[in-house]
């Protein structure tokens, strides 16, 4: 493994990390703010944080490649958080983790007829992702009874979906060679530019009156500075070097994630069921990664 294709797990493991304990800080911010003002204010927060960074201005070299930036901000930074904070509001938070989780296995399937350039995949990826699916619901449901709702695990599935093309369409601007922070801040103003007539719909507030409170404040920052703007760069460079499959899988482990961030921050247990659901996730990774990562070498 070179130097690149190994910055390229890391970027991906530390987007996870970052992605994983979000939870808490959107839980925090939930108390004063919607879930609409809270997907506002983070992506306006890192497009800021990303102009700062890197002002030069993106020249576009023509309008294909302008739909392409517009469709991935419309998908990744609008739709899919949209679509995962509606399904909350129809079925258990549990059922939209497990939901979005089969994204990977889209991305597989959506990549393997529109991206030539992707790995094949063979039976031991699929048999990884259903490992995998086997630990998240483990450590989602934690014992308890699934309890399905048509409408919002429906809206989870669209949302997983959303995001595949997302991956799909990031994959595409790599190949375009403009720099990562500029191909992700021109997604951020896109997907905020579609982002606004929502704002009309659902109960959108700019009460600043809220941002006096330290501990929103500080988790707005973390959701603008670390799971905005440095997840969608990282995440994006994982995606341009890795490719779009390779990178999804990680999405596995996010549950894991949560679960150890629940235990250090919230000082909650680990049963003996989601331990054997972070079991089976990480096997599942490992064999679905693997299928991409080692491959058989041909006698001749």
């Amino acid at each position: 493994m070179d130097k690149k294709t190994t910055a390229g797990h890391a970027s991906a493991l530390i987007t996870i990390m970052i992605w994983g304990t979000t939870f808490i800080s959107t839980k925090i911010l939930l108390a004063d703010f919607t879930p609409i003002e809270i997907l506002f204010f983070r992506f306006l927060l890192g497009l800021l944080v990303l102009i700062v960074i890197y002002p030069k201005r993106l020249k576009i070299k023509d309008k294909k490649q302008e739909l392409t930036f517009a469709a991935a901000g419309l998908c990744g930074i609008c739709l899919y958080y949209l679509l995962e904070n509606i399904a909350l509001t129809y079925t258990m938070a549990s059922n939209v983790g497990v939901i979005i989780s089969v994204a990977p296995f889209f991305t597989a399937i959506l990549s393997s007829v529109f991206l030539k350039t992707e790995d094949k995949m063979k039976a031991r990826f699929f048999v990884g992702f259903v490992v995998a699916m086997i630990g998240i619901y483990l450590i989602s449901f934690n014992g308890k009874d699934l309890e399905l709702n048509p409408v919002g695990d429906i809206l989870a599935i669209v949302a997983a979906f959303v995001w595949t093309i997302y991956s799909l369409l990031t994959r595409k601007i790599n190949g375009y060679g403009y720099h990562t922070i500029g191909a992700t801040r021109r997604i951020f103003t896109y997907g905020i530019l579609f982002m606004l007539p929502f704002l009309f719909v659902f109960d959108f507030s700019l009460d600043m009156q809220r941002f006096v409170k330290p501990e929103y404040t500080l988790n707005l920052i973390y959701l603008g500075l670390g799971a905005s703007a440095l997840c969608f760069v990282t995440w994006n460079y994982a995606i341009g070097v890795l490719g779009a499959i390779k990178t999804s899988v990680y999405i596995y482990i996010v549950p894991v994630i949560t679960v150890v961030t629940s235990v250090i921050v919230l000082k909650e247990e680990i049963t003996w069921i989601a331990a054997i659901g972070i079991g089976l996730t990480l096997i599942g990774l490992f064999l679905s990664e693997s299928n991409l990562l080692f491959k058989k070498r041909r006698i001749y």
